[in-house]
């Protein structure tokens, strides 16, 4: 992200941001999720990302609990920084092959670009109308399809809220 986008990205108000940045690791501030709340956090991102029906029912129509589609972003580059490096650096932790990993980077790279074009803080109708949008659509799609059977669930079931988001990955 250039310095003036990632200012207004991370000024951007979201509902999924919590926690805090401890240590660095390499550069990489550490977050204190593990590997399976990455995965989780993600996922549900790919899944709003990739769903045209929920963002219309969900977004367009300002429905709560679902955040927006700055949250989804946040939620799918945040805790993994894959907008500053391929989601190769997790194969074997967050993504189990080579294969999910390259999705996931098309994925990424399709709706940060959209995000760049259109501003971070761009009203959803902003992104859905972005003549790009249905490409971003469909890597997301592809992206989700392939980590929500790998992990044994159904990828055609509604997306869960931030609130049950939230339930599943807490710890303890």
């Amino acid at each position: 992200m250039s310095a003036s986008s990632d200012s207004s990205y991370r000024s951007a108000r979201n509902s999924s941001r919590g926690g805090h940045r401890s240590s660095t690791m390499g550069g990489m501030p550490l977050n204190d999720l593990p590997w399976w709340r990455w995965r989780a956090r993600l996922r549900s991102a790919l899944h709003m990302l990739s769903d045209p029906a929920f963002q219309q029912q969900t977004w367009l129509a300002g429905r709560t609990g679902y955040g927006d589609v700055t949250d989804a972003v946040y939620r799918l580059v945040e805790d993994t920084w894959l907008d500053r490096w391929s989601a190769e650096k997790y194969v074997g932790t967050i993504f189990r092959d080579s294969g999910e990993a390259a999705l996931v980077d098309v994925a990424v790279l399709r709706v940060l670009r959209i995000l760049h074009e259109v501003g971070a803080d761009a009203p959803t109708a902003s992104y859905l109308a972005h003549p790009g949008w249905p490409e971003a659509v469909g890597a997301a799609r592809e992206a989700h399809v392939r980590l929500a059977v790998s992990d044994g669930e159904d990828p055609d079931a509604e997306p869960r809220s931030l609130e049950v988001l939230r339930i599943l990955t807490k710890v303890g």
